[in-house]
């Protein structure tokens, strides 16, 4: 039986680490590149880079930031690369499957798909043919509109028009290998995974589903496995928790999930 994983999204914005409520609001927590050296040292199983970076190549001025400010995406994902000790999967404004290509050419193991997917599906497939599903995932953003779960693209700034359970199931098909799936009204809320959603995706579909939004406390993650995620993932817990990894980990393995615990310090469970 596959473990269910444990994975920190980490969210930058013009260079620097974010975090994010409702898609909206974004406030400065950090530095990127010093971040994986933190989680390299946790019993997490992947890391997630979201850029959402209007900008192609940065223009940071802040000069309170004291440390490298690397001017472009790619140079930051190389420098993550070297000293990242798991599965690094990149995000963000990839339009082509060249594109792609310079992500796993600095460092990413795989790469994950949002509003271009939309627009162009045929995307996925030239993915999936050039690197493999296993690398392409489709990260999903939703919102819930007159009762029904809209997919929405440009950072959760526009409505496709797509409902998501066909839309995911149309990701699938066209060779995703797996779907990073976040409700942009819970995101940054605290309040919990949107079980429904999980539920409904994950059933739609026969490939992994990650769970993303809204996790408050440590008891959302095995809520999240028990609606049918097979993997779960939440970025600001990881940021103002200490022992979050270990405590998630723990909270989940009392739920009876099936999770990698031999890095967690302490006493066994």
């Amino acid at each position: 039986m596959l473990k269910h994983r444990l994975i920190p999204v980490l969210l930058l914005k013009n260079g620097a680490l974010v975090r994010s409520s409702r898609f909206s609001f974004h406030q400065v927590i950090g530095d990127p590149v010093n971040k994986v050296e933190r989680f390299n040292e946790w019993s997490v199983d992947e890391l997630i880079y979201l850029d959402i970076s209007r900008e192609a190549v940065y223009n940071r001025s802040r000069s309170d930031i004291r440390v490298e400010q690397l001017s472009d995406p790619l140079a930051i994902l190389r420098r993550v690369s070297k000293t990242c000790f798991m599965p690094l999967t990149w995000g963000g404004r990839l339009r082509t499957v060249d594109d792609m290509r310079a992500c796993f050419l600095h460092g990413a193991d795989k790469v994950t798909l949002n509003s271009q997917a939309v627009r162009t599906p045929d995307l996925i497939v030239q993915g999936a043919k050039a690197f493999g599903s296993q690398a392409v995932l489709v990260s999903i953003d939703v919102k819930r509109i007159d009762g029904a779960y809209r997919v929405f693209v440009d950072c959760g700034g526009a409505d496709s028009g797509r409902e998501a359970l066909e839309w995911a199931r149309e990701a699938e098909s066209r060779g995703a290998g797996e779907i990073l799936l976040q409700e942009i009204d819970r995101d940054g809320m605290a309040t919990g995974y949107g079980l429904d959603l999980i539920h409904d995706i994950s059933r739609a579909v026969s490939i992994p589903v990650i769970a993303c939004s809204g996790v408050g406390k440590y008891e959302d993650f095995a809520k999240g496995i028990e609606a049918g995620a097979s993997a779960v993932a939440a970025a600001n817990i990881f940021h103002f928790k200490e022992l979050s990894d270990r405590n998630a980990k723990r909270a989940m393995a009392k739920a009876r999930c099936n999770v990698r615990l031999s890095n967690i310090p302490g006493k066994p469970l």
